[in-house]
């Protein structure tokens, strides 16, 4: 009975077009249940001596759930986007109430003391730092009462990784084009929302101007070498998604001409990445994958809907397919997928 239920949880899933009532509440569920549960946790932790040991909760009293920083981050942003997106989400005042707690004043500053740590500069960097400022953004867009509170506490620690970008992208000789977290594209596609958001001009300066100093040149992206084995973000893709960030139509399509030429085609197709085992921590990652190019198809369509008409079937195909596997239950994939599936929703909209 229990598999035959999932079953048709899972078709509900298949055929939906825009995320409905149902599947925000579910995909609620999954950070709910996290976002205050702090084992089992992986700590990126570089450690100067004993004196450095202490609980997650200790260290990241914001951040200390769902496994690990960077997805607790994602999965605050996954319940206040939800929140903003629909009214009658169920255990709104639950989820209003843990974040209050999460994102106290205090809570934040704890947090900016772990940064300031002399050995610690890199951390989260640029993945987690990309997040963080996608959750700033959600939070100084909302119309919540909730809202406007918790996005004041949380900007110091936004302003400071807003620094750290600044000083870090000049220092990057090469681009990280790796499906994984230290993809450097992904990294600057959310700062650059928030750049543009906040009207930050010497961020959004330092952004372009980095940006096309690594990719502009690029031509003929390997879209055969995706998947590897546990990639979660498509290198080619979260390229395109920066590109047409930055770039103006007249700029971004000669140029994507020139980096994606199959893309380009009509012809184009693309198969979904696979997964063997979703219980296996690493190999869940590819329905990650699936959502990253989903989520950047989209955005094109989105953008140029004359041009890239032909790409729907693609992006949706790649949403349904993993869609129906963010289910609750298993914790190596739920914690985060959940967040990956609402960023295509997003993208849709």
């Amino acid at each position: 009975m229990k598999y035959f239920l999932f079953l048709i949880f899972g078709m509900n899933f298949l055929f939906a077009q825009e995320l409905t009532l149902e599947q925000a509440n579910h995909l609620a569920s999954l950070p709910i249940k996290c976002l205050q549960q702090e084992y089992p946790n992986k700590l990126n932790q570089l450690l100067k001596d004993d004196s450095e040991l202490a609980s997650p909760k200790t260290l990241h009293p914001s951040f200390y759930g769902c496994f690990d920083w960077h997805s607790s981050v994602h999965g605050h942003w996954s319940l206040v986007y939800l929140l903003n997106s629909f009214k009658d989400l169920a255990h709104r005042e639950e989820i209003i109430q843990k974040l209050q707690t999460n994102l106290s004043k205090e809570h934040i500053e704890q947090e900016m003391l772990y940064f300031a740590k002399p050995h610690e500069k890199s951390f989260e960097r640029t993945y987690g730092w990309n997040w963080l400022l996608k959750l700033q953004l959600e939070l100084e867009q909302s119309n919540e009462p909730f809202a406007k509170p918790l996005s004041e506490n949380l900007k110091p620690l936004t302003d400071l990784l807003i620094e750290r970008y600044i000083d870090f992208l000049p220092k990057l000789l090469y681009p990280i084009r790796v499906g994984t977290h230290s993809n450097t594209a992904f990294g600057l596609t959310n700062a650059w929302d928030y750049a543009v958001f906040s009207k930050n001009e010497v961020f959004q300066n330092v952004i372009k101007e980095n940006a096309l100093r690594m990719y502009g040149s690029d031509e003929n992206c390997p879209f055969i070498w995706e998947p590897s084995g546990t990639d979660f973000l498509s290198p080619c893709m979260e390229e395109i998604g920066l590109m047409q960030r930055i770039l103006t139509e007249k700029e971004f399509l000669p140029w994507l001409d020139k980096f994606a030429p199959n893309l380009c085609k009509k012809s184009f197709e693309w198969e979904t990445a696979k997964v063997s085992d979703r219980t296996d921590g690493q190999l869940v990652h590819l329905d990650g994958l699936n959502f990253s190019r989903a989520w950047n198809l989209y955005a094109l369509i989105k953008q140029y809907p004359k041009k890239f008409f032909y790409l729907k079937k693609i992006a949706d195909a790649h949403l349904q397919f993993s869609l129906p596997s963010v289910v609750d239950g298993n914790y190596e994939g739920e914690h985060w997928l959940a967040s990956f599936a609402l960023r295509t929703f997003e993208s849709k909209k």
